[in-house]
């Protein structure tokens, strides 16, 4: 195995400096992303659901955040599940979820690795831009 650098540090400034221009309310989030990983990949997913209907802001920040690791991991051959999904769609809530737990137990902790990564890196420029 070798190390990859995946450039986690600018990716984080820029989703710091994207939030903090759609709403500066957005970036507590960053310490609230960080404080989700260890409960695991679906939680840390469905949270940008949980906003959307009241905090679109917020909601954007997540999934922004989520959809940068998807893209960091495809770099690392970790392919890692990016349904659109709404809302009050149940069922596929339920495929989502079921795909992130069906991951091989060791793309889950990769992606967990890099995902603490990122968020360590947000709350960093966070505390730099607030």
């Amino acid at each position: 195995m070798s190390l990859h650098y995946y450039s986690l540090d600018q990716i984080a400034q820029r989703l710091v400096l994207d939030a903090k221009e759609r709403n500066s309310d957005s970036l507590n989030q960053s310490f609230k992303m960080r404080m989700a990983i260890p409960y695991g990949l679906e939680r840390f997913w469905g949270e940008h659901l949980r906003l959307l209907k009241k905090e679109k802001p917020k909601s954007d920040y997540w999934k922004s955040t989520w959809d940068e690791l998807v893209e960091i991991m495809k770099k690392a051959d970790v392919t890692i599940p990016n349904d659109l999904v709404k809302v009050d769609d149940i069922k596929g809530i339920r495929n989502m979820s079921q795909k992130l737990w069906d991951l091989d137990i060791d793309e889950q902790r990769v992606a967990i690795a890099v995902l603490t990564q990122l968020c360590d890196s947000l709350v960093w420029w966070t505390q730099r831009y607030r």
